[in-house]
This record gives structure tokens, sequence and C-alpha cells, in this order.
């Protein structure tokens, strides 16, 4: 994330310029529209319209100035998401690598077994994140597991009381049986029209990724009921 701030200031410095520029277009039709009204009744029907179309075109130039500088917003929030989503997955990895580790040396020294596995409950509770979709390109609207399929049987699992205590963005859309923001492992459901589309695996009972095609229990009750 090291070049973040660099990129950050670039897109903050264009919308900026570009907001000045929609400033000097909005002074610039405001100074026709008043020049417009005052010799209107002395000009040419062809002077009109020449008019009018000058005003036209600064008004064209203004949306377009705006419709950029929104498009540079969500480029600049989903470049801020991918770095999420990338950190988020460095996370999972890092803590599935020290779970091995720590089995690993309570398998060779059984009699510090619960001392160590008290460290790593701790441990994850304090480094744990919420997680915000951690697959590298994915929407809620793609059908396939979160957080990719390389490490997705080894990723774990957070649990919605770890979430629950972080701040939650207003604006963050909401998934699942428990209406809670994007973290850890979800897996999407099969049916085209599900309403809810994605879900936590703790939520629906899962530790790893079935095989074949899966429906949500909200989804199979309709189904059984048709």
């Amino acid at each position: 994330i090291e070049n973040l701030p660099c990129e950050l200031q670039r897109n903050f410095q264009l919308m900026r310029e570009l907001d000045q520029r929609t400033e000097d277009k909005k002074a610039e039709i405001d100074s026709l529209a008043a020049e417009y009204i005052e010799s209107v009744k002395t000009m040419l029907p062809e002077e009109r319209v020449e008019h009018l179309k000058k005003i036209q075109s600064a008004y064209s130039k203004c949306k377009e100035y705006s419709d950029d500088k929104v498009q540079l917003a969500m480029q600049t929030y989903e470049m801020v998401d991918k770095h999420i989503r990338r950190l988020d997955a460095d996370l999972a990895r890092f803590e599935a690598d020290l779970k091995d580790k720590l089995e690993g040396s309570d398998f060779e020294n059984p009699g510090s077994r619960s001392l160590k596995k008290g460290r790593s409950q701790k441990d994850k509770r304090g480094s744990r994140g919420r997680g915000r979709r951690t697959s590298e390109e994915d929407t809620p609207k793609k059908k396939k597991l979160k957080g990719g399929s390389e490490f997705a049987d080894t990723i774990l699992s957070v649990h919605p009381s770890d979430v629950l205590d972080m701040p939650v963005d207003p604006n963050e859309p909401t998934y699942c049986l428990c209406h809670q923001v994007s973290y850890g492992e979800m897996i999407g459901c099969d049916n085209p029209d599900c309403p809810i589309e994605w879900f936590h695996f703790a939520c629906v009972d899962l530790t790893t990724k079935p095989k074949g095609k899966w429906f949500c229990p909200r989804c199979v009750q309709e189904k059984k009921k048709k």
C-alpha cells in the first residue's frame, strides 16, 4: 500500500481541477444568460439561436466535467477497496499459516497444547479485522466462492461477533441471513432469483466450499413449497 497515498493525492487533485473547471463554466453560463436577457429584444432570430447554442454547449461541458468527477470518485473508492481486499486476503493467509505452525508444534509437544491454543485464540481475536469482498475482482453478482479458490479451504472463518464490534460504513451493502457486511469466507447461492445471493460460511453451517451447486436455506424452503 506504499503507493496508495500518492495515487489518492493524484485523484483528489484531478477532482479539484474538475471542480474548478465546473465553477468556471457555471460563471460563463451566468454571464451568457445575463447577456442574452439584456439584449434579446434587439437580437435577430439567427443571433438568438446562436447565443442559446453557446449556453447549451456550456451546460453540456459543465455536465461532462461533473460526470468525469463522479467517475473519478468511483475509481478512487474501488482502488481503496481493492487494497483492503488484498490486505484481508494476506491477513487470512497469515492466520492460516500461523494456525498450521501452532498445530504442528502442538503435535510435537502435547504438554504445551492447551497453553498454545489459548495464545493462538487470543492472537486471532486481536489481529482479525472486518473484511470486505476477498477475491481479486469479484462483485456480489458473480457466482463464485469469495476469498479465491487457491486458499479457500485454509482461510480461517471470521465469527460474526468479531465483526459486530467494528465500525460499519453505512454505505457498505449488507448480505446473508444476519444482514451484516461482507467478511471472511462467503458463498453465493446458485439460484439466480435469490434476493440475498451471498452468505457467510458460519451463518449457513459451512466450513469448506461444497461440491456442485449450492442453494441457501431460504431458496431450499421455497423450492420445497413449490
